[in-house]
């Protein structure tokens, strides 16, 4: 009896260091400034790519591969509107954490 006990603590143990290592990669991911930056403005406003390089001030290249990271990561997701591409934040524990962020600058 004793040894499933421990053997069930030990899974328990697992399954938090699991939960912990997802977050730990999603605070990783989202921990870029142009990505917190980023992230801000879609959950924000949905804009395409061209007012995201705007809102960042980094090239279109540049703003795309810090959108793929995040689009990679199950983050955002975009949907085509006409010839834009429109993002937003679909995972919920990530718009928490950008609700969270100061205003401003």
């Amino acid at each position: 009896m004793e040894k499933n006990k421990a053997h069930d603590r030990k899974a328990s143990r697992a399954e938090g260091g699991a939960a912990i290592a997802a977050i730990a990669r999603r605070l990783k991911v989202c921990g870029h400034p142009i990505r917190l930056t980023l992230l801000r403005a879609i959950e924000s406003r949905a804009p395409c790519v061209s007012d995201l390089r705007n809102c960042v001030g980094e090239s279109q290249p540049v703003v795309s591969q810090h959108l793929a990271v995040l689009k990679k990561e199950g983050i955002v997701s975009s949907r085509v509107s006409g010839n834009r591409r429109i993002y937003s934040v679909v995972d919920p524990w990530v718009k928490d954490l950008i609700r969270t962020l100061p205003t401003g600058g």
